[in-house]
């Protein structure tokens, strides 16, 4: 008798995705940025926007052309982060005093309070979605997705 096309899915994939790992790799960050966007849609501050002002927070003020290239976020899509930060009031736009055509985005008092109630629910993410991970795990992943990502500019 053949196996059910159920139950041939659900061994398939895994199979797949220790060939290729590449897939895996696509499949799994998916996975990790559904789950952040719908963890954002609770905490009302979408993921680009908690990168925007993190980085903000711990570089200071910016382009939008580097916020865009630091965190790897389209240009256009990041006209948009800003745009809706700004309207809240959480940056400002102020003039580069370093090159005068340019704007230096700047984190707000009021940005900075969002960004620390963004924070207080991070190491929950962080652990349900890496649960299955050991901290040992996680720490190599860290390590292991930081190479990629310092060779695939």
């Amino acid at each position: 008798m053949a196996p059910r096309t159920a139950d041939r899915e659900a061994v398939y994939f895994p199979r797949l995705a220790a060939e290729r790992l590449d897939i895996a790799l696509c499949r799994a960050s998916a996975a990790v940025a559904r789950t952040a966007e719908a963890r954002a849609d609770e905490t009302g501050i979408g993921v680009g926007q908690h990168l925007v002002l993190k980085m903000l927070a711990e570089v200071g003020p910016c382009s939008q052309r580097v916020l865009s290239d630091e965190l790897r976020i389209d240009r256009s899509v990041m006209v948009g982060i800003c745009d809706s930060l700004e309207r809240a009031g959480h940056v400002r736009r102020e003039r580069d005093a370093g090159d005068r055509r340019a704007y230096a985005v700047t984190l707000t008092d009021s940005g900075r309070a969002l960004l620390d109630r963004a924070e207080e629910g991070v190491p929950a993410f962080l652990d349900d979605t890496f649960g299955q991970l050991t901290p040992a795990e996680r720490e190599q992943l860290s390590t292991l997705l930081g190479k990629l990502l310092r060779t695939s500019r």
